[in-house]
């Protein structure tokens, strides 16, 4: 299973993208709303998540979490306990982390890409604590995937779709 964690204020293509591509992969693919099954995006767009952040169920199931970048939306997922309840669990039974735009800052804070290469928004290169930076959109390192942002999305999605 794969969890879509979506927060008020996330990018909504940075979200979507990846949940249609991965659907279309038949993958079981689980949005999951931060505070709310209603969440809305950066642009204005409501989205009704399959489930909500309560609703998580952290076990062998999970093959990979995905955090969208935005903003407010990383700072949301960021100060949200089962957001980092799922990253602590996804690096300790070495499973995906995949996080674009801002949100590769929440791993960055969390000291997961000290050594690894990872991309981000720009102006966010400075929150990827210890990461060799790269301009390229997308970075596979072992279990965490990032990428540049909107713009990369597509790019991102399709990576996540060969992975899984």
């Amino acid at each position: 299973m794969i969890y879509v964690f979506i927060a008020n204020g996330f990018e909504e293509v940075e979200a979507l993208t990846p949940v249609n591509l991965l659907r279309r992969c038949e993958l079981d693919v689980v949005t999951v709303g931060i505070d709310s099954q209603v969440v809305k995006g950066s642009h204005g767009i409501s989205v009704l998540t399959d489930i909500d952040d309560k609703q998580v169920t952290l076990n062998d199931s999970v093959d990979m979490i995905v955090l969208p970048g935005g903003m407010p939306g990383t700072l949301n997922l960021e100060n949200n306990s089962t957001v980092q309840n799922a990253i602590d669990f996804c690096v300790k039974n070495n499973k995906y982390i995949a996080a674009i735009c801002a949100a590769p800052s929440i791993l960055g804070h969390k000291n997961l890409l000290n050594g690894k290469n990872a991309t981000c928004f720009p102006g966010f290169e400075e929150q990827l604590l210890g990461a060799k930076y790269s301009e390229d959109l997308v970075i596979v390192d072992e279990k965490i995937i990032t990428a540049k942002g909107a713009g990369a999305a597509m790019k991102f999605s399709l990576k996540l779709c060969e992975i899984m």
